[in-house]
């Protein structure tokens, strides 16, 4: 087989085109095997729903390795001196600790994700998602990521940690979690390095402030609760938070966004009184988290083809949530009634997503207000896909109403 003709050619992740629409690459890959190493990133990519679902529970894989191996024992090399600040507020949160420290830390924070707790949240959530669709349509439309998507659940998350209400202090969050974020693309730039960084430094630095000011004046707030916890560390805390506000808003914005391009370029409307089943297809049928990448800490075996300890695997997500397979003949079809709908957009595992519960609840709310208030939106422009590939997002989606 020619390399051109090979089916990870058909996978280019830093081509705008195939950013536009990955899903018939997808297709391709499933058709022709179960792992493909893909050169360019030294990954092994897995394109089938069972495989991916398997792997994300399967111990012999993990976020990170240095919790059984140094560098040098599993045959990678120290991140950069450089970037030392971005790999000390990340390697810290949840999502990129294994075994005993992430069993711990996720005990004490599910606890701010209780279905009670987010019942409890739910006015809020309402309150909040109906005020800033009431501004959109007021305002006759705009874009609808800005106005909209974005404000609604940084709102919430920021309203969950005590961040306060200011104006100043909390535009901050998202410009620092958006440049954080980018080094989970695939191969990032030291542009996207150093952003990084800084945005690792001033994000830390504002938490640390922040903590320093409800040790004096502890208030009814998620930091304030966590400060009393003596087995979590000021780093423990402020990687956290970090990760709960980030991993908190980056896939519910870019689900609702993804999710109205979606009904829009279908011309459909979901059924309010079937909001949730609609939700669900939405964050399958479009997948927020492209991908999903996992060390293997112990060899593995898929389809004959040995995996190496050592190894790192990219866990599909976009292409699980549309396999046939599972899935059916109309996997490729956006079905808002689907009732059978195991995707995978939330992961699986251990890290299975924290605040799933409170997406949920965010996204159908926003859609019910949108639906309620807005009933005859349209689009007023093509919107622009984001460059990235694994945060699925655009740049902004203009609307009118």
């Amino acid at each position: 087989m020619d390399a051109a003709d090979a089916p990870d050619a058909a996978f280019d992740p830093w081509s705008p085109e195939f950013v536009a629409d990955p899903y018939p690459a997808y297709a391709r890959l499933r058709a022709t095997g179960r792992a493909h190493w893909f050169a360019p990133t030294r990954q092994w990519l897995i394109p089938h729903h069972a495989d991916v679902s398997a792997l994300l529970r399967d111990r012999r894989l993990g976020r990170t390795y240095t919790h059984r191996f140094t560098h040098e024992e599993f045959g990678r090399e120290a991140p950069p001196a450089a970037h030392e600040p971005f790999h000390t507020l990340n390697d810290h949160g949840l999502l990129d600790l294994e075994a005993a420290d992430h069993t711990r830390i996720r005990r004490l924070v599910s606890k701010a994700f209780t279905p009670r707790t987010v019942e409890d949240l739910a006015p809020t959530v309402r309150r909040l998602a109906a005020g800033l669709v009431g501004e959109l349509v007021a305002a006759g439309g705009g874009d609808l990521q800005a106005a909209v998507a974005a404000p609604l659940p940084v709102a919430v998350i920021a309203e969950m940690l005590g961040i306060p209400a200011d104006e100043e202090e909390r535009g901050r969050l998202r410009p620092w979690s958006a440049d954080i974020c980018g080094m989970f693309e695939l191969n990032p730039s030291e542009e996207t390095a150093r952003r990084a960084v800084r945005a690792s430094i001033e994000f830390s630095d504002y938490l640390r402030e922040l903590i320093a000011r409800r040790r004096r004046d502890p208030g009814p707030d998620l930091i304030s609760a966590l400060i009393g916890v003596e087995e979590l560390t000021e780093q423990e805390m402020i990687s956290t938070c970090v990760l709960l506000l980030n991993a908190g808003h980056e896939a519910t914005v870019n689900t609702a966004v993804n999710g109205w391009w979606t009904l829009l370029r279908h011309g459909v409307r979901p059924d309010p009184q079937k909001l949730s089943t609609a939700v669900e297809e939405i964050l399958r049928y479009d997948t927020p988290l492209q991908m999903f990448e996992r060390w293997v800490l112990d060899d593995i075996e898929i389809d004959g083809t040995v995996i190496p300890r050592g190894s790192e695997v990219a866990l599909l997500f976009g292409s699980a949530n549309r396999d046939p397979a599972r899935f059916g003949p109309t996997a490729d079809r956006l079905d808002l009634t689907r009732a059978d709908n195991p995707h995978i957009s939330f992961g699986a595992g251990i890290h299975y997503c924290l605040g799933a519960p409170l997406a949920r609840l965010e996204l159908t709310t926003l859609f019910d207000e949108l639906l309620h208030q807005a009933p005859d939106l349209r689009l007023t422009t093509e919107p622009v896909r984001k460059p990235g590939y694994v945060i699925r997002g655009f740049e902004a989606l203009m609307v009118e109403v």
